[in-house]
């Protein structure tokens, strides 16, 4: 009787005859947010230990991020790059100094950002390196996750991913993931640029072996190539520094942003280098009606002043160290494996006990959201503006999910 009176059942099924069947939600229907927390169409509330694959690292419904928004929404929303506006040269400005280059070129998806460093990088390379017309060539790693568009997934090693979408984008070297001596082997003199993850995200938040990011910097130096960092998930406070190239003091050629960067209010993306990179293009050769549109750069700005404070880079770095301990605990307890990088961790169950997807149902019946990817692996990326407490209460959760 009391499951008759539920919303959640029907919400469900209607989502599943109304939508194209390209992602596979737990059964759970939101209603509302606050900080950490989600409340779903029953009034049941949950832990959200997934913060949009990054998108809300400030929490749900920042009050700061929030009331720049509603101020926004009162004044003007879109213009288009017809004409400038009064936010846009503000954010501009202060993410380029956030990232420590010249220009940003604010755009809406992480995957279009993606694509424009794509472009750019060809671009430089014909017209600054001098690579023939038409052979430019980019590196990028096996496992990698930078998108959905036709090009991207073109060097994706995900069947799911990539089958059925051909044909594929040329142009591309697939390259094993933290080998650095197979990388310096793929490039040759019509490389553009190589393109990775500093952590990859999808993969099951896969930290590279130390001294491979220092190495990809000085090969790329040494060879005439761009480096271009895909910190997408892994920048803006998510991994206990702004990105997450500065753990081993690496500073690529060129940032690719995004998720975080809209505040998980708007989709906000941007590419950031420096002049004599980004300054191949000119009007015309590139665009987007909603790229940098007012509102968006009204909710970023104030992302890239909380980042200024350095608040949440120290939250991550701080309580990320609460998470591994907990997490720790529970190998050889229902974990065979767990990788953690400030508030980020790749948690590898025993595949003998349960799959993600399994582990995630359990998750969820006990007030917890998590995604899980490849098998047997979860991630965690709570917003960084979770608690010691709710942390606890996380690994607490997921002790007794291995446990039963």
């Amino acid at each position: 009787m009391i499951d008759d009176m539920l919303r959640t059942p029907g919400a469900v099924r209607d989502a599943e005859r109304w939508t194209a069947h390209n992602y596979h939600p737990l059964p759970v229907v939101i209603s509302s947010a606050e900080g950490a927390w989600l409340t779903d169409v029953d009034g049941k509330r949950y832990l959200d230990c997934l913060a949009g694959y990054s998108a809300l690292n400030f929490g749900h419904r920042h009050p700061q991020l929030i009331a720049a928004a509603h101020a926004q929404l009162d004044r003007l929303t879109l213009t288009s790059r017809a004409f400038i506006h009064d936010q846009f040269a503000d954010f501009c400005r202060e993410l380029a100094e956030l990232c420590g280059k010249d220009l940003v070129l604010p755009m809406n998806t992480g995957a279009e950002a993606v694509e424009t460093g794509i472009k750019v990088a060809r671009k430089w390379g014909y017209q600054v390196k001098g690579v023939p017309a038409g052979q430019a060539t980019i590196v990028v790693a096996d496992g990698n996750f930078h998108g959905r568009t036709t090009t991207i997934v073109s060097f994706s090693t995900d069947e799911d991913a990539r089958a059925d979408f051909g044909p594929y984008t040329p142009g591309f070297k697939i390259v094993p993931y933290g080998d650095l001596d197979a990388l310096a082997a793929a490039i040759d003199e019509n490389t553009v640029a190589v393109l990775l993850e500093p952590i990859q995200g999808e993969q099951g938040v896969v930290v590279p072996p130390e001294g491979y990011l220092p190495g990809v910097r000085q090969v790329c130096t040494e060879r005439d190539v761009l480096f271009i960092a895909d910190e997408i998930q892994s920048g803006l406070g998510r991994t206990g520094a702004t990105f997450a190239c500065d753990h081993e003091g690496v500073v690529p050629d060129m940032y690719l942003l995004g998720k975080a960067l809209g505040g998980g209010i708007v989709p906000v993306s941007a590419v950031a280098a420096n002049a004599d990179v980004l300054g191949v293009l000119k009007p015309g050769q590139h665009g987007s009606t909603f790229g940098g549109n007012p509102l968006a750069c009204a909710v970023a700005v104030e992302v890239v002043r909380l980042l200024a404070t350095g608040e949440f880079q120290r939250r991550s770095a701080e309580l990320g160290e609460r998470l591994r301990a907990g997490l720790e605990g529970l190998v050889g307890k229902g974990l065979v494996g767990v990788r953690v990088r400030g508030l980020w961790a790749g948690v590898d169950i025993d595949p003998a006990l349960m799959s993600g997807r399994e582990a995630c149902e359990r998750l969820m019946e006990r007030g917890v959201l998590a995604k899980d990817t490849h098998g047997s692996t979860i991630r965690l990326a709570p917003p960084l503006v979770i608690t010691e407490k709710e942390i606890d209460l996380a690994v607490a959760a997921l002790a007794e999910v291995l446990a039963a």
